[in-house]
């Protein structure tokens, strides 16, 4: 028996994202964890902690070990950490899916949920593998360096950046 869909369903459908809803948003978080943890398995494959290539004056590729959280949180404590920030990533996981089955049709919105998703994804798994996050991109300028970080980062800044972005113009458009 085939069942039609009410015009007050199909618009609810698309004010949720349209008939494809989360799933291109779960799809790039996805493409991203892939990202991250394929680039990560050649930084262990192919460095042992600590080793680092010189590829400008600027950047260095390699291998650190994080046990913290951004910029190296908490990496001084006994342990109790991994498991801390295992907890606070599956519990933004869960919060950023429910917000994304909520505002799928808002296209930067999601990008940015699916961008921080995919980066907590990526930074929970080594967590659980590991014990620690790896990191291999290093920037500096002389004698001053910035905290190693991984494409799990640089995708939860991505999204950081565009939900700024999003509220900037959600505060104009209401003017």
């Amino acid at each position: 028996m085939a069942t039609t869909r009410s015009p007050r369903s199909a618009s609810a459908s698309r004010s949720r994202g349209g008939s494809l809803g989360i799933w291109p948003w779960l799809g790039l978080a996805v493409i991203i964890v892939i990202i991250d943890q394929f680039t990560k398995t050649l930084i262990l494959g192919y460095y042992k902690l600590g080793d680092a290539t010189y590829v400008t004056s600027f950047f260095n590729v390699v291998r650190a070990h994080n046990t913290g959280a951004a910029f190296s949180f908490l990496a001084d404590h006994s342990g109790w950490q991994r498991w801390f920030f295992t907890a606070i990533g599956v519990a933004a996981a869960v919060f950023i899916v429910w917000m994304l089955r909520s505002h799928a049709g808002q296209k930067l919105f999601s990008f940015a949920m699916a961008c921080i998703l995919g980066g907590a994804i990526g930074n929970v798994v080594d967590r659980m593998m590991h014990g620690y996050v790896v990191d291999f991109l290093s920037f500096h300028a002389g004698n001053w360096y910035f905290p190693a970080f991984n494409a799990a980062d640089s995708a939860i800044t991505l999204g950081a950046i565009c939900l700024i972005l999003d509220e900037i113009r959600r505060v104009r458009r209401g003017k």
